[in-house]
């Protein structure tokens, strides 16, 4: 294997989906630790052209920091893989089955893994009343970052009625789960293994996006204070969804827990989570005494020694 001071690394960050800013902060964190490190970044704010712009620059393996639709939804991924060109993070089929949330609940709940009820609704049919008794979330089946969630409670009169405004943009159907009160947990895996579980307690009440991304918007706990036995069960869930998904590198799990009916849940797989030093994944890295520096790092050689095209699918 060529030494990793030797290696050019194109960081894929930007591109063309809602959350575009956010990966904008990944990918230029990453980069940062990158550099030094080895022999050329190259900052790459990837749009449609990215074809085109990695024939030409030539990279040995590419960081993908991209985050939601086509940048982590196995599109991005069919590129590379065309190109033939390593990349980190998951590859073709895992990235779009985790970011298709009807899709990976299927997967995981036959995998054995505890996941929340509900179903895919249109989003006209979910505004005109309620499918479910209150309380429950209404959420895209394909974006991240919380992006067009909501949790209707009990007592609503009605959807909200956002699902068929103008300004909606997050596709006809939507996913649509009872509400599971208590934590809010998070469990990076790396290569494989869980490493930690955070309790997320955000300020807002709801870790949505601006509780995600907004100065003081949430806290994180490490460790979560939840029973031991908890937390083992969560590592485990997030090991075994990761493996069912066929996912690859770093992934972070978002769960629920209701400690009074000691009810766990998996509500989801991220196969490309935020990568700054205080994001949830490479907090949990720092936790277990990875750097931020060597979580990069591990994760461009990792996808370096698995190789180019055929290898990420």
């Amino acid at each position: 294997m060529t030494d990793f001071k030797d290696l050019h690394v194109a960081v894929l960050m930007g591109g063309i989906s809602s959350e575009r800013e956010i990966s904008l902060i990944s990918g230029a964190a990453s980069a940062d630790a990158l550099e030094g490190q080895c022999a050329r970044v190259s900052r790459v704010d990837a749009g449609r052209d990215i074809a085109s712009v990695l024939t030409a620059l030539k990279p040995d393996v590419c960081f993908n920091a991209l985050h939601g639709e086509w940048g982590e939804d196995g599109c991005v991924q069919g590129v590379l893989e065309t190109l033939g060109i390593p990349y980190t993070h998951s590859g073709v089929l895992a990235s779009a089955i985790a970011m298709d949330k009807a899709k990976a609940k299927a997967v995981l709940a036959a995998s054995g893994v505890a996941v929340p009820g509900g179903g895919l609704f249109n989003r006209f049919e979910a505004a005109r009343g309620h499918v479910m008794p209150p309380p429950y979330v209404v959420k895209p089946n394909a974006e991240g970052s919380s992006v067009g969630v909501f949790i209707v409670f009990e007592g609503a009169n009605a959807p909200p009625q956002d699902l068929i405004a103008p300004s909606w943009t997050y596709g006809e159907e939507v996913m649509i789960e009872p509400y599971i009160r208590g934590f809010e947990l998070a469990v990076a895996v790396m290569d494989g293994k869980a490493l930690a579980v955070t309790e997320i307690v955000a300020s807002t009440g709801f870790y949505d996006y601006e509780a995600k991304y907004s100065d003081g918007g949430s806290e994180h706990i490490l460790p979560a204070r939840i029973p031991e036995s908890v937390a083992a069960r969560a590592m485990v869930m997030s090991e075994r969804a990761h493996a069912a998904l066929g996912c690859r590198g770093v992934t972070r799990s978002d769960l629920r827990y209701d400690g009074i009916n000691d009810n766990l849940v998996l509500l989801e797989v991220n196969t490309q989570p935020g990568m700054t030093p205080v994001s949830l994944a490479p907090e949990q890295a720092a936790f277990t005494g990875v750097t931020f520096k060597v979580l990069v790092r591990w994760m461009v050689e990792d996808a370096y020694g698995r190789g180019g095209a055929g290898k990420g699918i």
